[in-house]
């Protein structure tokens, strides 16, 4: 490719560090894709001949097919993607295959390609996720009134709806979609005709090849264009706060499975056994789950590491930029997709999910809502009140809604038999009708209102 200017070939470990081909290969049908767009850019300006650009886009699609079907022979002496696709294609078509790279770099080339590629994960991600807050609102609606414990600090708090729970993680892949969504706006613009750093001296039209592409517009600045990759970096912290999310669920997963919990069950398809144990069921989806995120905040942390003291224009340290990046970003996907399974697979044990909601005197706060309700008492001196009949119970060992009343009245003596009535774990979340609660009438709506909006999007799209 430099013989012109080099007289010796690479030293072997020079070749080895420098090569990326193994890599930069997935990025196959971007750059083909942008070597189109620019060779017909080229013919339409009289750069090159009509005649030439007909010939490499037949050869183009001749190299797209071959690697389609795996009859391509990638070399790695050729480095990368774009050395390898105009080898090919010089031995498809001839000397004009030597004028496609006319008027840009592999340093344009690269970033081209890149962003075409990062746009097209977060368009696959994107419908991963949807098809996941499918599967939580419509398991939401199914468990609408399961009622279940919530927690603080991993201790019980507050009864809620199981339908309500799995709500919170749609809103959360929401905020993940919204992220990813702003990422993939700000990326859309092309850096194609960038050439190596400074731009170039023939009359390209950048409009033409970034519209034909799908970009928005071209990038305006040169040097920007070819050294910049907050692009991915700004897609990597989208997916690491989505693997937090997933993670977290997946947390929670491996924590309810357990027999010491038992609030839901995942079947043989999404647990595995033990090769020692005959009675393990283990649930080593949600464990990978919770395990990849740490590949994706790596990855994130692995490229600010690489990009933090580059200076303009384009350095070699950003060769770097990619593995990390799809390797997390298929972590991802493969996540999301494990995830979308479990939630349409788990089977809750509404039963022991009631019981638990009881435990640990979880509507105390109903009581003290309703002494401040009812008897007009100032909030504070209700959870004073609370504490000390909460305090009784938990030595005589009953639940709230069990202890006899004339031990309540013997703290507060104006509480009536009324408050019996707010005391049972369905009586507290149904009272939970504030906008965003847990009353299941708001779970049902909330569910309803979401499967509406997935389903426009869906058509839509």
């Amino acid at each position: 490719m430099w013989g012109g200017r080099f007289k010796d070939g690479p030293d072997a470990i020079m070749e080895e560090i420098n090569v990326s081909i193994d890599v930069d290969r997935h990025l196959y049908a971007q750059d083909i894709a942008a070597s189109k767009a620019h060779a017909a850019m080229l013919a339409a300006q009289g750069i090159i001949t009509a005649s030439d650009a007909k010939n490499i886009a037949k050869g183009l699609d001749t190299i797209l097919s071959e690697i389609g079907k795996g009859t391509f022979t990638f070399k790695r002496a050729l480095e990368d993607i774009h050395m390898n696709v105009e080898s090919r294609l010089s031995e498809l078509i001839g000397p004009a295959a030597g004028r496609l790279h006319t008027a840009r770099s592999r340093n344009d080339q690269v970033a081209t390609d890149f962003r075409l590629f990062v746009r097209d994960t977060i368009d696959e991600t994107d419908a991963a996720l949807a098809a996941f807050q499918h599967a939580l609102v419509e398991r939401a609606l199914e468990h609408a009134d399961t009622v279940m414990p919530g927690f603080t600090h991993l201790q019980t708090a507050q009864p809620v709806t199981f339908g309500h729970h799995l709500l919170a993680y749609v809103e959360m892949a929401a905020r993940d979609r919204g992220r990813l969504a702003d990422a993939r706006k700000r990326l859309n613009e092309s850096p194609l005709g960038a050439a190596a750093l400074a731009g170039t001296s023939f009359p390209l039209d950048r409009h033409a090849t970034a519209t034909a592409l799908g970009f928005d517009r071209p990038m305006a600045n040169s040097l920007d264009a070819v050294s910049d990759r907050d692009f991915v970096l700004e897609t990597l912290s989208a997916a690491a706060i989505a693997s937090v999310h997933l993670s977290r669920f997946a947390e929670e997963i491996v924590i309810w499975t357990s027999p010491l919990v038992g609030l839901v069950r995942l079947s043989d398809k999404f647990t595995s056994g033990s090769s020692i144990m005959p009675q393990k069921r283990n649930p080593d989806a949600a464990e990978l789950v919770r395990a990849k995120t740490g590949r994706v905040i790596g990855s994130l942390s692995a490229l600010l590491i690489v990009m933090k003291g580059l200076p303009l224009a384009y350095q070699k340290d950003m060769q770097e930029d990619k593995e990390g990046a799809m390797q997390a970003f298929a972590a991802l996907s493969l996540a999301v997709r494990a995830m979308t399974g479990m939630v349409r697979d788990l089977v809750p044990d509404a039963a022991r999910m009631k019981l638990a909601a009881g435990e640990g005197y979880a509507t105390a706060t109903d009581l003290a809502d309703w002494l401040v309700r009812t008897l007009k008492m100032p909030f504070r001196e209700a959870h004073h009140v609370t504490g000390r009949i909460v305090g009784i119970a938990s030595k005589q060992g009953v639940a709230l809604h069990e202890l006899p009343l004339k031990e309540m009245q013997a703290v507060e003596p104006k509480i009536t038999a009324d408050v019996m009535k707010v005391l049972s774990v369905e009586a507290s979340v149904q009272s939970r009708t504030s906008y965003g609660g847990t009353a299941p009438k708001n779970v049902r709506a909330q569910a309803k209102a979401w499967l509406k909006r997935l389903q426009k999007e869906q058509k839509l799209g």
